[in-house]
């Protein structure tokens, strides 16, 4: 529950730079600064450093990552690399540099809003701004999957949509299936715990570039992003609360939850969950419901568009104390507490690989085996292999949207469903229990 004297404060706030254009968060005019303004990515720095915050230096970066640490955003501020959940009740997570804009809202007025950039379709700029360059990103342009941006006068961005976190998440499991082969998932009932409007999309394209940059809100009056951990453990009393102290807008930074992942036969494969198109992942992965994400062009397709196909497994490993494997799959995620068991999918590259993206295309699995048969899935040529034996299948919820062009896998289908999954690291395993710079905010 938001606390009532802050909500006052942000709502005053909101109100007195709404009439006043002294303050350095002045109301935005919409204009874009003259052509002999700063790049747009020293605009983006000059905000960091404004709001308190510290902006990435490219010549002399605040950390410096091992090949152990394997970190794919240099202006990452600090990771706790620690796992165990009964030391740290939110697993590993990520401290962000966190830049403020402004989110139009359906009525036309501007509203206040934090938000993080992870990877831009530009190399110059991601190399400025310490972040993944992803050129498939800009494949988004003219898709109508894309939001445009502009400028105000002190050289904040306004987006054209917003999002309201308000709702609270609830998850209600499937029941099992008639063949007893699905159990939890597909869920009964999902309520994303924070809801896009319709012009709101995390591939925003900056004024008068075309660079597009992956930003994703994470807070604003409503509450904040359900990915940003929980002190208090993970009760969802609080889960809107802007006094988090993972939240700091006068540093300029947040902390995020990681979730955990396998690539190439690799655990650790470190990652958040943003926004996604479709209302049940957003659920069951504590993201943003963005429904424009639904034009980003193409489902079920690779190496063209401007997505991923990654894959979930619907009916994989679920937590058992004698089963040394471990857990996976949509099933788990779907009956676990909140925070606790994610799915652990499976992804076929890194951001190392210019054909990389934030976007994922989820092509969903289903095991075909009984439950002590099943085994985790960790990389792309095992899931292939499984599926050519049949101990998977395409899992049955798959629709597969148009012709199948997929050179990862040509006998698994897509499900329409989008999840913005930036990539953050993928660490040896010698890494993990360590910290690395400043994970907190102080």
């Amino acid at each position: 529950m938001k606390k009532i004297i802050y909500t006052l404060m942000v709502a005053g706030a909101v109100f007195i730079t709404s009439c006043s254009s002294d303050d350095n968060n002045s109301t935005p005019g919409g204009e874009n600064p003259p052509a002999d303004a700063p790049t747009a990515a020293s605009l983006l720095l000059n905000s960091i450093a404004a709001d308190g915050g510290t902006p990435f230096d490219v010549d002399n970066p605040a950390l410096s990552f091992t090949e152990a640490q394997n970190v794919f955003l240099p202006s990452i501020l600090g990771i706790d690399f620690r796992v165990d959940r009964n030391v740290v009740p939110a697993g590993p997570t990520a401290r962000f540099p966190m830049f403020q804009g402004w989110e139009t809202l359906p009525s036309g007025e501007r509203r206040e809003g934090y938000y993080v950039i992870t990877e831009a379709s530009d190399e110059d700029f991601a190399r400025e701004l310490g972040i993944i360059y992803a050129p498939r990103m800009a494949e988004a342009i003219g898709s109508g999957g894309e939001q445009n941006s502009e400028w105000t006068e002190d050289g904040r961005l306004i987006f054209e949509g917003s999002v309201d976190f308000s709702p609270t998440r609830s998850l209600t499991p499937g029941a099992a299936s008639a063949d007893g082969a699905l159990v939890g998932f597909p869920p009964a009932e999902v309520n994303p715990g924070a809801i896009a409007d319709a012009n709101w999309s995390s591939y925003v394209v900056l004024p008068d570039s075309n660079i597009v940059i992956n930003a994703q809100l994470v807070a604003n009056s409503t509450g904040i992003h359900d990915r940003i951990p929980n002190p208090n453990g993970n009760s969802q009393a609080d889960e809107d609360d802007l006094n988090n102290p993972n939240l700091a807008i006068d540093q300029a930074s947040v902390v995020m939850q990681l979730l955990d992942g396998w690539h190439d036969g690799q655990p650790y494969y470190f990652h958040i969950v943003t926004d996604t198109s479709d209302p049940g992942p957003a659920t069951i992965e504590l993201g943003v419901y963005a429904p424009k994400l639904n034009n980003l062009p193409a489902f079920g397709l690779f190496p063209g568009g401007s997505m991923l196909p990654f894959s979930p497994t619907a009916n994989g490993i679920t937590p058992d104390a004698n089963n040394p494997q471990g857990f996976q799959g949509l099933n788990t995620a779907s009956i676990s507490d909140r925070q606790v068991n994610d799915p652990t999918n499976t992804f076929p590259i890194d951001p190392s690989d210019t054909r990389y993206a934030p976007m994922w295309d989820a092509h969903i699995t289903e095991f075909t085996v009984p439950a002590e048969e099943r085994v985790i899935l960790t990389s792309f040529d095992q899931i292939n292999d499984l599926l050519e034996d049949g101990t998977l299948i395409p899992f049955r919820g798959n629709s597969n949207p148009g012709p199948l062009a997929n050179s990862l896998s040509n006998l698994l289908t897509a499900t329409g469903a989008i999840i913005n999954c930036p990539v953050i690291t993928q660490p040896d395993a010698s890494v993990i229990g360590t910290q690395i710079g400043a994970p907190r905010n102080e």
